[in-house]
């Protein structure tokens, strides 16, 4: 087993990827400042992998260190820019079960992160899946403070061409800095957030 370099888990890499979008799909210019979605990832070793327990403390222990660095790194990532929306994800190696990756994804993981984004009232949308290196996934985004804003419903697709390998978890967090370009669908506005329940 990898010797720890990070809190209690090996870290074998870390990932970012920024994206801006300037204009929708029919070349519409933005109606406001460009969308910038921002995500970080790590390639974690399972401690599990290979073997079933009903305990998983290894993963989720030092979970709030890790939310705490994937928040500085998003931070430093945004450059000052607002985050309104944010979504997490698993890309769990086919040695492991896709638990272990909701394992490294729980409140305690997630909290920290909130707080680095100014708060956040809603509930992380998550989503995740085993494959190999390679392999696609689609992170959910949604408001930070209200589900019900329709306009901040969206995706970013991510993939990592050499992990997970299959002792590894890819551990994912996304955010962006507003919501779709020319969304005209309807619903609560982001500036008609009451922010009381995380819904409205």
């Amino acid at each position: 087993m990898p010797q720890p370099n990070f809190a209690g888990y090996h870290i074998r890499k870390w990932f970012t990827q920024v994206e801006e979008t300037l204009a929708n799909e029919t070349g519409v210019h933005a109606d406001g400042e460009p969308v910038r979605k921002i995500v970080i990832a790590a390639a974690v070793h399972n401690p599990y992998a290979g073997r079933f327990s009903e305990n998983l403390d290894d993963i989720v222990g030092d979970s709030p260190k890790l939310g705490e660095e994937f928040g500085r790194r998003i931070t430093e990532a945004a450059g000052g820019l607002a985050v309104e929306s944010y979504g997490k994800a698993c890309l769990v190696g086919v040695n492991g079960e896709y638990e272990h990756g909701n394992a490294f994804l729980t409140a305690v993981f997630a909290d920290p992160v909130r707080e680095s984004v100014g708060g956040g009232k809603s509930w992380v949308p998550s989503t995740g899946k085993r494959g190999a290196p390679g392999t696609v996934i689609d992170v959910p985004l949604a408001h930070k403070d209200a589900l019900y804003v329709r306009s901040h419903y969206d995706t970013v697709t991510v993939g990592f061409t050499d992990t997970p390998g299959p002792d590894e978890v890819v551990v994912i967090f996304a955010v962006a800095t507003r919501g779709r370009l020319h969304a005209r669908l309807g619903g609560i506005k982001a500036d008609e957030i009451q922010g009381q329940d995380g819904l409205h």
